[in-house]
């Protein structure tokens, strides 16, 4: 065979061997993403199960499982990184994307890309530690089960790794240009951050503003999912300007994303998947419908109370939308209203409703705060309450003038007839507050007694139950928890890193001199929290600077549960505003409108939250008046 001969054919065997590489690369990735699926599905289902038995074991036989915290946050630790090395290669992990949305689409690429690549070298400079870390707790014994603690702390080792290979599946479904040209970029940043180490050890505090307040936002803006912003900042912090070892880092990410309390997140979202699957939700948007449905502006009003209702069950905003927009927009477009108005009002239903119980924000703030579960939750109840009269005020203002519908008002039998059907469903919330109130349940708990009750009447009342859904719905909940755990760790590796370098009396000191007192302070958190709920979104928000402001919020006498409820308003308010609130992109996905159009109908909403927000921030007894 002729050199010629074999020349002419290399091109078309390289394009071969390309093409059976490209199978094999996805096998590997189906196989990877099922294995993890099912693996992570499994260990949700054992933690639900587990945390059930726990209180029939307590409240009905009156004999507690000790063993059970123990095994729940071994577990929990390791369902967070699982679930993360799933929600990176959907790429679900929490980003802005504002900016980048505004790019040409080649542009984008890139930038997504270049997010890629930093979360892939972050991941790599974290494997180091997390494996020191390991070493560290392999020598500690369990108290309640008695078992090398190996067995937990290996949890963070195997997560990066999967994280690893989740961004390497991810890497390659990129364009290659791009994945050049972000190795090469984020390679020469890092070799020249390396380069000023001993410039960044002289700088003291100042290297505060370098990494937080000038590296955190630029990778944010730049698309870079947030919880990989805050870790790469903080490992960047603590390997070049601190003495202090990166196995801290991994050490913090561990606490963060394992306390108990965070266990209420991924129930509750199931449970809210749960609640949508049953029927529960159809049924009391039906009977709120026949309820309202005839007056000026009748589903407008329904559409804020049932947010106000499905919130308190299922804890998770874009479960809430998803599972009222799809019922009700349909019939209130055949009645004339605008779908871009519409969405408007479910944002502002979004931002209204996040302190009603079982809130995935109260949770968090309890466990970075230690403040009680129970107190934030019955301190939630009445403010959303007042906010969402304000709205229906202004729904009724808006709609005053509006012609008479011309069906009359439902028969009382038809009402009544609904509101039966929809009881289970309506009573779901007030079993939920009901079990944590009562020391049924804890907080971490009570979503598996709501799991329960719904797989009862789900199956025996409503007869809508679809066995097949469960898994995929286990699935989804493990990844959307992943992601929402390792922003919760990273944001508390970076808190305490903060908190470390003095920076947290600064801010205190700086406070504290600002003439005015409590009323200041108070206007300055609420500013604080909207700006920051704006860009960082909600969780990683409160988490990050909720144990900055707490202590001195405290430090002036101010009611924790009082300041929580209100740092957590103004944080939804920014959340929802545009043109950076992600929830507000999030409910026009949903709701299907064009976010230009949109916008235009959510000012009024907004203004009328912020001047409630204000009176609930003047008046503490709102938050606190029926705590006893």
């Amino acid at each position: 065979m002729t050199e010629a001969t074999i020349a002419a054919r290399d091109p078309a065997q390289t394009r071969t061997e390309a093409s059976h590489v490209a199978g094999a690369l996805t096998t590997f990735d189906e196989l990877f993403m099922g294995m993890l699926s099912a693996i992570a599905a499994i260990l949700l289902a054992i933690e639900i199960v587990v945390l059930f038995v726990g209180i029939v074991a307590r409240y009905v036989f009156h004999h507690p499982l000790i063993w059970t915290d123990e095994f729940n946050s071994i577990l929990f630790l390791w369902l967070g990184t699982l679930g993360s090395a799933l929600a990176l290669r959907h790429w679900q992990h929490m980003r802005m994307t504002t900016f980048v949305a505004m790019l040409p689409p080649r542009w984008q690429d890139y930038l997504s890309g270049f997010a890629l690549v930093v979360v892939l070298v972050f991941l790599l400079l974290l494997l180091p530690p997390s494996l020191e870390h390991v070493q560290t707790e392999a020598g500690v014994i369990s108290p309640s089960l008695e078992i090398s603690m190996f067995w937990r702390a290996a949890a963070m080792p195997v997560g990066i790794g999967l994280m690893i290979i989740s961004a390497l599946l991810r890497l390659r479904t990129m364009p290659l240009k791009a994945c050049i040209a972000s190795i090469v970029v984020v390679a020469a940043a890092t070799a020249g951050l390396a380069l000023l180490q001993d410039t960044f050890l002289d700088l003291d505090q100042a290297n505060l503003v370098i990494f937080f307040l000038i590296g955190v936002p630029l990778m944010v803006f730049t698309g870079i999912p947030i919880a990989f912003a805050f870790g790469a900042a903080t490992f960047a912090y603590l390997t070049l300007g601190t003495y202090v070892p990166p196995s801290i880092l991994v050490a913090r990410l561990d606490a963060g994303m394992s306390q108990l309390l965070l266990l209420a997140i991924p129930t509750f979202v199931f449970l809210g998947l749960f609640i949508e699957m049953t029927g529960m939700a159809e049924r009391m948007i039906a009977f709120l419908s026949n309820l309202l449905g005839h007056m000026r502006g009748g589903l407008q009003y329904v559409l804020v109370a049932a947010m106000y209702l499905v919130s308190g069950i299922s804890g998770s905003k874009a479960a809430d939308m998803a599972a009222i927009a799809p019922a009700l927009f349909p019939e209130m477009e055949k009645l004339g209203n605008d779908r871009a108005a519409m969405t408007a009002l479910l944002a502002a239903t979004g931002a209204q409703t996040e302190t009603v119980p079982p809130s995935l924000i109260l949770i968090a703030v309890g466990s970075v705060t230690g403040l009680s579960i129970a107190g934030l939750f019955t301190a939630g109840l009445l403010p959303s309450a007042l906010l969402g009269v304000m709205l229906c005020a202004f729904v009724w203002y808006r709609t005053r003038k509006e012609p008479k519908r011309a069906a009359a008002s439902i028969k009382r039998s038809v009402l009544l007839k609904s509101f039966c059907v929809a009881l289970p469903a309506l009573a779901l919330p007030f079993v939920i507050r009901s079990a944590v109130v009562e020391g049924v349940a804890t907080a971490t708990e009570v979503s598996t007694i709501g799991i329960v009750y719904t797989l009862i009447i789900g199956l025996f009342l409503y007869r809508q139950f679809e066995w097949k859904r469960v898994f995929p719905m286990l699935a989804a909940t493990a990844t959307l928890s992943g992601a929402i755990l390792f922003v919760t760790g990273a944001a508390t590796g970076m808190a305490w890193a903060i908190t470390q370098s003095g920076f947290s009396q600064t801010l205190a000191d700086a406070i504290a001199a600002v003439p005015g007192g409590v009323p200041t302070f108070m206007a300055l958190s609420i500013l604080l929290f909207a700006l920051l709920g704006s860009v960082l979104e909600g969780l990683p928000a409160i988490v990050l600077f909720g144990p900055l402001m707490f202590p001195i919020a405290q430090g002036l006498g101010i009611n924790d549960i009082y300041y929580a409820i209100v740092a957590i308003l103004a944080m939804s308010l920014g959340l929802f505003t545009p043109p950076f609130g992600v929830g507000f992109y999030i409910t026009c996905a949903i709701g299907g409108a064009d976010p230009n159009q949109a916008m235009r109908h959510l000012w009024p909403y907004l203004a009328i939250l912020t001047v409630g927000v204000v009176i609930i921030a003047m008046v503490p007894l709102m938050s606190i008046g029926f705590i006893k």
